[in-house]
């Protein structure tokens, strides 16, 4: 039999409907490339049994024609959301063994439509990192491999905070993936391993059932390998949720009807701020590239201006440290999660926290901590919030003047050696850079993979759009990845 791991989504769901191969058989399969390729560390839980009997049950009810939108797709849950009777721990040792007793609404979105979960993919602590090196279950390795005879042979980072999602995804460990962004953690590490990440809108998926770290910027979207893909998976996982608060009753699209629809007449923006220190020669050369793309393509072509882009990433770093002190308060050995005995109960609290929390986690709640006291409330976070107003209202100013999307690359520079960036957090956070603006607005965008350096690393572009257009992004993203081509696998593979 072929090697089924190597199909899309949409090739999967073709191949079952013409019952080339059964949702038992691809999902043993992504099982056995899952036990070949565990060096990568990219599951965390693998739910073996229960796939099988998902499968089994897909298969069942093909065979009598009740046939969801992703039936019989094996998938893979950043372990960051909820889901029933698995173990869930957000990659902290204070979860090690948390049981969850309900399922998030996202991951619940896609076994009603008959997906497949084959287990829990690692992530950053508590979604606190850009490289998913802070994982208290070890770091995740990129399946990509430098060409550089000094570092072909070193382990590269997948990105973060949605390492394990994106590697796997690319390593073919599955089909398609969810992970969360919080400022870019499902679109910098899809730039890192070469794969399709889509950051939706701010309430276009539940945020209910996924452990908060961000909660005003935290946004749960899938990662594939391909636009198509991409689009199908959001069909799924979005709908309005009364159990969460920031939820958009706003129409679900069908996200794939704009694909192949010609892009003629349609204005992208180029933001000159973007063009930032660091960037590699290689990226700005394909951000030029992909601008040319889209012009060939029909599109016009016109520089911008977003003028508080500078300050997105300090605002960032200040309010998810706030909302990150204040969402960690719960883990206390108290209530749930492990405890550390002391001689009472600020002991307890004390000894739990210190022990049970990674060095990142504990960096960000201290800081959170302060800025939130009353003199750093009204020193820093009141001047966080306002700029944010003034990041969100660049773009909107942007979009009235008839700009469809804008064009910037995802990342500034390709993957890195693990370790390379661990001791220096201002540098890690940098990685960052071009995502977090987004995050701050609550916009949609996308991460499509559209070269490679000259190390032989993916390079990705990325397209922001307004609210709750993603049906643009797919439009527009189509073209620059079929003008892009395919590129080679992982050199793990």
């Amino acid at each position: 039999m072929d090697d089924l791991t190597q199909l899309s989504i949409a090739e999967i769901l073709e191949g079952l409907s013409r019952k080339d191969f059964t949702s038992v058989e691809i999902t043993e399969q992504h099982l056995m490339s899952i036990e070949r390729l565990a060096s990568l560390n990219t599951y965390v839980t693998v739910t073996r049994d229960l796939a099988l009997e998902m499968a089994r049950a897909s298969d069942m009810r093909r065979a009598k024609g009740e046939v969801g939108l992703l039936e019989g797709v094996p998938m893979g849950i950043k372990d960051l959301l909820c889901t029933k009777d698995v173990r869930t721990t957000a990659c902290s040792k204070v979860l090690e063994n948390f049981i969850s007793p309900y399922e998030s609404t996202v991951s619940g979105n896609l076994w009603k439509d008959g997906a497949v979960m084959l287990g829990k993919l690692s992530c950053d602590e508590f979604a606190m990192g850009s490289s998913n090196e802070t994982s208290y279950f070890g770091p995740v390795i990129n399946p990509w491999k430098s060409k550089d005879e000094r570092i072909a042979k070193k382990d590269l980072v997948p990105g973060g905070s949605s390492g394990g999602s994106a590697a796997a995804v690319a390593a073919r460990l599955c089909a398609g993936a969810i992970g969360t962004d919080s400022g870019g953690s499902i679109r910098q590490p899809s730039a890192f391993c070469g794969v399709v990440g889509m950051k939706p809108t701010y309430g276009r998926c539940s945020r209910w059932g996924v452990i908060a770290f961000t909660s005003s910027l935290d946004q749960a979207g899938p990662i594939t390998r391909s636009v198509r893909d991409s689009a199908i998976m959001l069909k799924s996982i979005a709908s309005v949720d009364y159990k969460d608060s920031t939820s958009a009753d706003v129409e679900v699209s069908d996200y794939e009807k704009l694909i192949g629809e010609s892009i003629k007449g349609k204005v992208v923006g180029i933001p000159k701020e973007y063009k930032v220190d660091g960037m590699t020669p290689e990226v700005e050369k394909l951000w030029s590239q992909g601008a040319e793309w889209l012009k060939e393509a029909g599109a016009s072509v016109r520089e911008i201006s977003l003028p508080h882009t500078e300050y997105a990433l300090p605002a960032y770093c200040i309010l998810s440290s706030v909302e990150v002190s204040s969402n960690l308060s719960c883990y206390d050995g108290m209530r749930y999660g492990l405890r550390v005995n002391g001689k009472h109960a600020d002991d307890i609290y004390s000894r739990t926290r210190s022990s049970c929390f990674g060095s990142e986690v504990r960096r960000r709640v201290l800081l959170g901590a302060y800025l939130a006291s009353n003199e750093g409330y009204e020193h820093y976070c009141i001047q966080a919030q306002k700029i944010r107003t003034l990041v969100k209202r660049d773009f909107e100013t942007v979009f009235r003047t008839g700009v469809d999307v804008i064009l910037t690359p995802a990342a500034p520079s390709e993957a890195f050696v693990m370790g390379e960036k661990s001791n220096n957090p201002a540098s890690m956070h940098a990685c960052d850079i071009l995502t977090v603006a987004t995050n701050l607005a609550g916009l949609p965008a996308i991460a499509i993979p559209a070269g490679t350096s000259l190390d032989g690393l993916p390079l990705s572009l990325q397209l922001i759009g307004p609210a709750f257009c993603e049906d643009r992004l797919f439009q527009i993203g189509t073209v620059i990845e079929e003008r892009a081509g395919k590129f080679p696998a992982p050199g793990l593979l």
